[in-house]
């Protein structure tokens, strides 16, 4: 049977695989979750939504017939890596994530770690800050239990409404530059940067900016996710897709 390929896209990772995939002339869909409103276009044919959980997703695998699916979506949706990888566990389809590696401070950087959005919720308790919040447009709501502070937003699509009241907001997509984000944080009297820890470099840029105005970060730390194989690079998931077969026509 020839192979077919499912993306978990939504990254900027997963828009390169797309490219080579494309390029090697495999056959592959690429799926977003739906949570912005205006996608890259890519390569390969789209599909928008979820799945229905592990038991929808497994289904879908089934019905068109994929054989392998690479998991490039943002290190943070621990939802759907988790269902991923039980239904290629349920249907014997193979898994690899392509993913980036997270970041590590370094002798400069003024980072605090926490372990979830509530934990870095509760660490903003206390006096009013300039707070840059650089944790995308689902988790705003929680941060409004700390409305002492004035937010600076940026987000892809301009919301219909906000639930932080007063905050600053920037649209814009990256990726963005060390000096434009640094203008960014003069410019808005930034204090704090609360940040996910992202990985890669088309979100760093706010990290090196605060570094370099010595600006303290409130670092949230990656969720645990199951067991699975890893790649850095689309070469990589290339290289897997050949040692498990696939006829990559080069």
């Amino acid at each position: 049977m020839p192979a077919k390929l499912l993306i978990l896209g939504g990254t900027g990772e997963a828009s390169a695989l797309a490219r080579t995939v494309a390029g090697a002339g495999l056959d592959a869909v690429f799926s977003y979750a739906g949570r912005v409103d205006r996608p890259r276009e890519q390569p390969v044919p789209v599909r928008v939504g979820g799945f229905g959980g592990a038991d929808g997703l497994a289904q879908f695998l089934r019905s068109q017939a994929i054989s392998h699916v690479v998991d490039a979506t943002h290190p943070f949706a621990a939802g759907m890596s988790t269902n991923a990888v039980a239904a290629c566990a349920a249907t014997g389809v193979r898994l690899i994530a392509l993913t980036r590696a997270p970041w590590s401070a370094g002798p400069r950087d003024r980072w605090t770690h926490v372990a979830d959005i509530a934990a870095a919720v509760d660490a903003l308790a206390g006096a009013p800050r300039r707070v840059f919040l650089a944790v995308g447009r689902m988790h705003l709501g929680a941060f409004a239990a700390r409305s002492q502070h004035r937010y600076l937003l940026r987000l892809v699509d301009r919301p219909e409404a906000l639930p932080l009241q007063g905050a600053d907001l920037v649209i814009d997509r990256g990726p963005f530059s060390v000096e434009s984000d640094r203008a960014l944080l003069q410019q808005h009297r930034i204090e704090l940067v609360v940040s996910k820890n992202s990985g890669g470099t088309g979100a760093r840029s706010k990290i090196d900016a605060a570094r370099q105005l010595g600006l303290p970060v409130l670092m949230i730390d990656r969720p645990v996710i199951p067991a699975r194989d890893e790649a850095r690079t689309p070469a990589q998931i290339m290289e897997w897709l050949a040692h498990s077969g696939v006829n990559l026509g080069v």
